[in-house]
């Protein structure tokens, strides 16, 4: 039997609603779905109650978990991590507690922070100064954050993403200024194909602050679908004992659903191992 719990991010399936994405999720195969707050408002504080109780039932009518969010400040304005701006921080730490609260009323307990373009460093910031703006501003979240039930799970990104929080062990450096429960370590293969360390070795290197995974390709697509072989990669999953969601996330969206979700799914399954 597997060990792993398998979910994918909603975004996939282009141009159809929110609750169709959960459908095809299902469709599919999946157990868990995982939510881009994007492609339900641009600002999560527009969401009524009704409507997130509409989402929170067909997630559940089709019988999937709702993992969280990720993607939590794409198409957002005045939020950044680093900026020089004291009040841009504070407004930041309080729409990421707004965001705790939809994934908490969808049935979430996981928030991937990615979003490069809201964290880079600011002309003349050097990364030191950086991860210390962006804990102050974890630290106040995650306060709220943890009374909610909710973890964040910081993201490292690749250089081609932007220039802050670029390998697993400066994540996992912020992560330990921030000194909260509620703030864990995500790690998504495109991105850890940028560091020169093995992508084996830094799962295994990261083990005790690891809450989250994201399955994906160097080409931006889904896990399969080029030269990265993930035998090694589930293989150091299960040395360490992981017990989280592994989710299929893709940026290039050109081969479809059924080969970007369908496909991707089959491909995990048969590199687990035996």
């Amino acid at each position: 039997m597997s060990g792993f719990r398998y979910a994918i991010c909603n975004e996939t399936f282009r141009d159809v609603s929110v609750e169709r994405t959960i459908e095809l999720a299902r469709h599919y195969g999946y157990t868990g779905v995982e939510i881009a707050p994007f492609t339900i408002a641009a600002d999560c504080r527009t969401i009524d109650s009704s409507r997130r109780a509409e989402l929170r039932a067909t997630i559940e009518r089709c019988g999937l978990e709702t993992v969280g969010l990720h993607w939590l400040l794409a198409g957002t304005t005045g939020f950044h991590l680093t900026s020089d701006d004291p009040a841009t921080r504070a407004r930041t730490a309080d729409y990421l507690v707004d965001l705790g609260r939809l994934c908490r009323d969808l049935g979430g307990t996981l928030m991937v922070l990615g979003s490069p373009q809201q964290r880079n460093l600011p002309a003349g910031v050097t990364h030191d100064q950086g991860a210390e703006r962006a804990a102050q501003v974890l630290r106040t979240a995650c306060r709220e954050l943890e009374s909610l039930g909710v973890t964040l799970a910081v993201e490292p990104l690749g250089p081609a993403e932007g220039n802050f929080l670029l390998t697993a062990e400066q994540g996992i450096e912020l992560i330990e200024r921030v000194a909260s429960p509620a703030c864990r370590l995500h790690l998504d293969v495109k991105a850890m194909s940028s560091e020169s360390k093995p992508i084996p070795e830094i799962i295994r290197d990261s083990a005790d602050h690891l809450v989250h995974f994201h399955a994906n390709d160097a080409n931006r697509r889904g896990p399969g679908m080029g030269e990265i072989g993930f035998e090694p990669i589930l293989a150091a999953l299960r040395q360490i004992d992981y017990r989280g969601w592994v989710s299929v996330e893709v940026f290039d969206y050109e081969p479809g659903p059924d080969a970007l979700a369908g496909g991707s799914l089959e491909y995990l399954k048969r590199c687990e191992p035996r």
